[in-house]
Parts: C-alpha cells; structure tokens; sequence
C-alpha cells in the first residue's frame, strides 16, 4: 500500500537496518522559554497550483501551508502538549493526503516505514504546545526551507529547541511550481523554493513578537540551494545556515539562477556538513568521490565570514528529525544511533551558537565559533571576509546611526580608516536636499550641506542648496548669508538674486 514519491535525499542507503532512537534519547535540553506552535495555510494569489491527485485540470491559488514555532505563554486549562503523531498529521496535508486514516499513516510514506519502533514514535510527547500566545517581547527569527519535497515540520525538534531558547522558527513545504512534485531538483525549482521563502518573509509582518532586523535563513538539502538564491535577493538577511545543503552537491544549479552574484552573499554563512561517504558507497551508489572534499559556495565567498563544519557521525538524512526518528540506516556507513543522536544534539547546539553570535551578536557565542572544537566528532574550517570598498552608501549608514549630527569629525575620522572615501558634491546635494525638504529632517539636511561645502568650499550650486535649507527652515539670516556666497562664487546665480531680494522686502 506504499506510495511511492520522488526521494527526498540527496544519497539513499540500500542495505537498511531500523533505527532505535526517540526524543527523549536525543535529549535536547529546552531552553527557558515554553514553545507554542501554529499551523494554518495561506494563498499566494500571484501564483497557480494544482492538486496532483485530484487527476483534473483545476488550477487554484497556490496555498502556503505555514508552521510557526515560537516562545509562548501556556495557558493549563486551554493549551495542549503535542505528539509526534499530531506533527504527522500535518505531513499527511501539506502531502495532499489529509483524510489518510492514521492506521495507514506509517504505510502511505516512504521515509516513514512502519516498523515498532516508529509506530512507539507516535505517542511521543514534544515540547510544543498548540493554543499558546506569543511571549511578550520581540525575537529574533530563522526562516526553514526544507529539503527536496519535503514537510514544513521535517526538523521539529531543532525548531522547538530553538524557540525555547529564544527565537520564532517559520516554515513551509518543499513543493513543485505547478504540483506538490518538483521537476527533480531543477533551477526551476529552486526558484520556486525561494519565492515561497520571501512568502514567509512577507508573512512575519503579521507578527508582533518579531524582531525584522533580525532574520536568518536556515535549510536542510534542496532547502540550502533555494537559500543562497534568496539571500543574494535579499538584503535584510543577517544570516546563512546551511544543513549539508545541495549547493554544495548542485553548485551548478545554482549558476543558473538570474540573480546568481556571489558579491551579494556576504552576510555570515555556515555550512554543516556529513561525514565522508565511505569507499564502498561511493563505488556501489556511482557517487562522484569530489562530494567529499568539494564546497565550492564555501570556498568561493568572499565578502562574508564562512564556516564549514563536517560530522564525522551524521550521513545526510541525519540532518533532520525525521531521518533521526523514523530513517532505516545503511549498515554501510552509518554509526550507532546513539553516535547518531549526540551529534544531532550538538549540530543543534552549534546551531544555536551561530544564531546567537550573528543575530544576537553574544559575546560567549561569538567566543565559540570562533575557536576550533575540540571534540573528535566534528571538524572545522573558516574564512574571515574581505574588506569590501567603504563608500558613499557605506558612510550614510553611520551618518544615520548618529541622526546626521557632527559629520564633519564622522568624515574626517572615517577618511583616516578609509582613505578611498570619496563623497561626491552630487550625492551631498541631493541627500542634503531631499532631508530638508522633510519637515521633520530639515536640520539633518543642514548638517549634510554644511559637510558639503566643507569638502567643497568653490561650490557655489551648494550654498545655494545650504541656503535653500536654511529658508526652509526659517532661518533667515543664514539663508541670506549663503545665498550672499553662492553669488560671490557665480554672480549670475538668478535664483540667489531672486532671493535675496525676496527676502530684503
């Protein structure tokens, strides 16, 4: 009675032995916030879809199924611890199967199998409770794609360890452009990944308890590739986390894409990756042995800090909750369960730990990541970014941080770690302008202008500006004085002309 779908991992074990796992083995300590969950499903009108097993030619919005984690407040009488089963419940929607009896459950998909010890999964608790409100407070977010078709909740128990400690955990389906199948990990498909990430990404401003400038991308697989095409569309994105995702096994897929620009990923990104694929595997699977030492999104970054890490315990299906719980192993190259479980708590907590560190901007993390671990299980490397070119954009940044006051020593002490600054006469005039026009900024728009004729005292056209400014912000006798030095520098400045004599009578 299996149905068989199109296979969600990038490499598939053929020798299988059942896995003797749980949560409670896995044994990921809660941080100090409760979890609360929501599931609902939204409509992107901008796109169509069909129901594939439905076998018609009915075309409807495309529907966003949505699962949310978050620090809640739990009410005793009114909200309800989740099972494992109450999660499944939600693969059998987002897979198209909703009204599935739950006898069938284990039969139905692939990566489940109904074995005793995936059935005794069912009833267990999770730490996630339904009809719970958000904490009060703004928190930080992680945006999941998950890998190659799969489910929004495919990784539940990261994201209620991270929602305990602190941050709202968002999450969507891996689904084809036109059906729930995709094409078969094609450029096309990740595109179609990554619109229904910036869907979620418009989404979060239905929330209060989020803090928008700080959202990070986190994927497993396919969901990685999908990924790096958003951040290098998306400027708001502060952080990368990449669970052994395809753009290392798929960097070509990645080309393809039209907004493909390496100089645009330069926010920190990490990259967890799987153990050597033993010899035997590589031969009997026809696995190119480069996947075991190429990362050429890694080695390629240059304007971010990169982190690479390889689990010397984890193949790639162990990069998920259900590979942990319900995946069979491969007697080829897998380790013991409980090898298998300890390096999913602690890819979980260096999980954390970079969140934390580019987010939070934690000083105790930002120590950890830092440093090489000192475990065996896991091994790293790093990349510190290059400079980039310090420019014009660059300098109002710290202008604006400061509200545009005491620009000149900003200039001067920016110059001396910058010497290539240059702030043309242009941009200080347009910029100086528009902020004085705005009745609320006018005195930001002087301070500008007055950094303007700083740097270009021969400029006639920006006193004129500066005394623009000054009119507009009633202070006449300013206005006059630098209207007067606009017109020693050009005496045919008409407007000065006409000004000044508008404001003699």
């Amino acid at each position: 009675m299996k149905i068989s779908t199109v296979l969600t991992f990038v490499f598939l074990p053929v020798v299988l032995l059942n896995a003797q796992t749980s949560l409670e083995q896995i044994d990921l300590s809660s941080g100090k916030y409760k979890v609360g969950f929501k599931h609902y499903t939204n409509i992107d009108s901008t796109r169509t879809y069909r129901i594939k097993n439905e076998f018609n030619n009915q075309f409807i919005d495309r529907p966003i199924p949505i699962s949310i984690w978050y620090p809640a407040e739990i009410e005793d009488d009114h909200s309800q611890q989740l099972t494992v089963l109450d999660y499944l419940e939600i693969l059998k929607e987002e897979e198209e199967w909703g009204n599935l009896p739950n006898e069938f459950l284990l039969d139905w998909f692939h990566y489940l199998w109904n074995t005793a010890e995936n059935r005794a999964h069912l009833t267990e608790k999770v730490n996630a409770f339904s009809n719970s409100n958000f904490i009060n407070g703004k928190f930080p977010v992680v945006v999941y794609a998950p890998s190659y078709q799969a489910s929004s909740i495919e990784n539940f128990a990261l994201f209620e360890y991270l929602a305990s400690n602190g941050f709202v955990v968002i999450s969507s389906p891996s689904r084809g452009t036109e059906t729930r199948e995709l094409e078969g990990g094609t450029s096309k498909d990740m595109e179609t990944q990554s619109r229904d990430v910036e869907f979620l990404l418009k989404e979060l401003h239905k929330y209060d308890g989020i803090d928008r400038d700080k959202i990070a991308l986190m994927g497993f697989s396919f969901g990685g590739l999908s990924n790096a095409i958003t951040v290098m569309k998306n400027k708001n994105i502060k952080a990368l986390i990449s669970l052994d995702g395809t753009e290392r096994y798929r960097y070509n897929i990645l080309e393809k894409s039209a907004y493909f620009n390496l100089d645009n990923l330069n926010v920190p990104y990490v990259h967890f990756a799987q153990k050597d694929i033993p010899e035997v595997v590589l031969r009997e699977d026809k696995i190119p042995e480069r996947l075991n030492y190429e990362f050429q999104l890694y080695d390629s970054l240059k304007y971010s800090n990169v982190y690479r890490y390889k689990f010397h315990d984890l193949t790639h299906s162990n990069f998920s909750s259900y590979g942990i719980l319900f995946g069979n192993r491969d007697k080829r190259q897998d380790k013991s369960d409980d090898k298998i479980m300890a390096s999913y708590r602690q890819l979980s907590e260096y999980v954390l730990q970079h969140l934390n560190a580019t987010l939070n901007k934690e000083d105790s993390a930002m120590k950890f990541i830092e440093k090489n671990p000192e475990q065996d299980w896991v091994s790293k490397k790093m990349k510190k970014s290059r400079s980039t070119a310090f420019d014009y954009k660059n300098f109002n940044d710290l202008a604006v941080h400061q509200a545009y006051e005491d620009l000149i020593p900003l200039y001067k002490s920016t110059l001396a770690q910058h010497p290539q600054l240059q702030l043309e006469e242009r941009m200080l005039n347009t910029l100086g302008l528009r902020l004085s026009f705005d009745p609320n900024k006018r005195e930001q728009g002087i301070n500008v202008l007055l950094l303007a004729v700083h740097l270009y005292p021969k400029s006639a056209n920006l006193y004129d500006s500066l005394a623009e400014a000054y009119l507009s912000n009633q202070d006449f006798e300013n206005a006059m004085v630098h209207f007067k030095k606009s017109l020693a520098l050009n005496p045919e400045n008409q407007n000065a002309i006409n000004r000044l004599k508008q404001l003699k009578q």
